[in-house]
């Protein structure tokens, strides 16, 4: 293989290997907005309890 092939592959492959990189980053980004969203949504939830604490506690039913 000839200088200049090679240098093109080890180009092509940088290039993958850097764009595979960023995804993973914005992935873990994403990953961890979610994340953040969902312990807010846990914590909004246990502060509604912590409000009104009859609420959903007892259920009414006849046989």
């Amino acid at each position: 293989m000839d200088i200049a092939g090679l240098s093109t592959a080890l180009a092509q492959t940088k290039t993958q290997n850097d764009v595979g990189v960023l995804m993973l980053s914005k992935s873990l980004d994403l990953t961890e907005t979610l994340g953040e969203g969902m312990v807010e949504i846990l914590d909004a939830s246990a502060m509604e309890s912590s409000v009104t604490p009859y609420l959903g506690s007892n259920i009414d039913y006849r046989v």
